[in-house]
């Protein structure tokens, strides 16, 4: 089997799953024909999706897959193999979906089992001396006394954005970071991202990749918007976040539109054409996104922030809020600490909301909310790549080569297939994967 059909082959499995758990494709631009021929295909049945996944991988680890002619496609001399990048993403993308296509077959498998089957992570419990450690540095940054629950729900409330002011604050954060994600990692000159106040939505804020280096970002103004979660926000959606990945890889229109007027000079990966949930991919997007703000502006952002929300007429204490963000990161592991109560320890939804308000300092209508996102069937894992992402990400940034810039280290993980288990193991031997 040539490199091409293989690809073609993992991408319409892809698909198939999209068939039996709407959601499954987060983002798919590609070919429109497969599409097509996988639409007109009879419902698939999980577990063959499985069995498939399980003959590809095995297909990949047996077989020099040889790269489609370059004669034929005016790029080469001489056919070439599948880089082992290439093949090290393919095989964890099929790993995972085997797994899923095994869950949806009805199969149980331990909780644990299949987060590191999605994410090439392994969990466990949080350390709740260290949440406490972090609830002391909390009270010592916050004003006021009380409760340290109250004093933070106090400051939460003085830095939400007034409902009038979101989408000004919105597109000047955007033109803000827009200019030095152009300035740090380049980006192509059509680019663009469209913004859309939205209601009655369960998360904060949603990417959507359009084709042709163009993006539709949703906040949903439901959701209270501090000032410091919407930096973070605009950072993680679009600059240097999921846009940015998107347009750094050259990702091609939807299916069914034009293709990009100015692809990207790097080679071509195919299989980036698809984004599917509950896989390592997942974990790595997340991951970059999380840090996107630390990508960009670096320490200080908070006063950088601060700027740019006077000049809207708003008062943001940009250094307390860093702070208190650099602390309430590593409360983090107890929405994972939740997703273990509730799918390994099956614990009562109760117990797990007051676990959520005890840790995380929320309302109880917030830790609700979370506790849906972790029942959902399809979601139910997804809060790792938030946790573990960021955790592992974050390390292997730090731990850069002398000689490697910031922006080249965080530039891999924008243009590269890179995997978890392939930055574990740079962290280990400090060498290049």
């Amino acid at each position: 089997m040539d490199a091409r059909t293989f690809v073609t082959e993992y991408l319409m499995l892809g698909l198939r799953f999209d068939r039996i758990a709407a959601g499954f494709v987060d983002c798919y631009t590609g070919d429109a024909e497969l599409r097509r021929r996988v639409h007109d295909e009879p419902r698939p049945d999980p577990a063959r999706l499985a069995a498939m996944a399980g003959r590809l991988r095995a297909d990949l680890a047996e077989t020099d897959l040889a790269e489609t002619d370059p004669i034929e496609a005016g790029t080469g001399p001489c056919a070439s193999e599948l880089p082992q990048q290439r093949r090290r993403f393919l095989d964890s993308q099929l790993a995972a979906l085997e797994c899923s296509g095994r869950i949806l077959a009805g199969e149980r498998l331990p909780f644990r089992s299949e987060v590191e089957a999605y994410f090439q992570v392994t969990i466990a419990r949080g350390d709740q001396d260290a949440y406490r450690r972090a609830h002391v540095e909390l009270a010592e940054v916050l004003p006021g006394g009380g409760a340290l629950r109250e004093r933070i729900a106090a400051v939460r409330e003085s830095e939400r954005v007034p409902i009038g002011k979101l989408e000004p604050c919105v597109r000047a954060l955007s033109g803000a970071l827009r200019a030095r994600v152009r300035q740090r990692f380049g980006l192509p000159e059509q680019e663009d991202v469209e913004y859309r106040l939205v209601t009655g939505r369960p998360w904060s804020g949603l990417h959507s990749y359009l084709g042709n280096y163009r993006s539709r970002v949703a906040v949903n103004a439901d959701s209270p918007q501090r000032m410091a979660n919407l930096a973070h926000l605009v950072a993680h959606e679009a600059y240097p976040g999921h846009h940015t990945q998107h347009c750094r890889r050259g990702s091609r229109s939807p299916a069914g539109t034009s293709a990009d007027a100015a692809p990207s000079s790097r080679p071509r990966r195919d299989e980036q054409d698809l984004s599917l949930v509950n896989t390592p991919q997942c974990l790595m997007s997340e991951g970059l996104a999380d840090l996107g703000l630390h990508a960009a502006i670096g320490a200080g952002w908070g006063p950088w922030a601060a700027e740019i929300f006077a000049d809207l007429g708003l008062r943001l204490e940009g250094e307390r809020a860093e702070r208190m963000t650099e602390i309430l990161d590593r409360l983090r592991p107890v929405r994972q600490d939740a997703a273990l109560m509730l799918h390994e320890e099956h614990a009562d939804e109760t117990e797990v909301i007051a676990y959520l308000q005890r840790w995380l300092l929320v309302p109880e209508e917030r830790a609700r909310r979370l506790v849906g996102f972790l029942a959902h069937p399809l979601w139910r894992a997804y809060t790792t790549t938030y946790v573990e992402g960021y955790r592992l990400l974050r390390s292997w940034l730090r731990a850069r080569p002398q000689e490697v810039t910031p922006e080249e280290r965080y530039r891999r993980l924008l243009d590269e297939p890179l995997v978890p288990r392939s930055l574990r193991a740079e962290l280990a031997g400090r060498t290049r994967i």
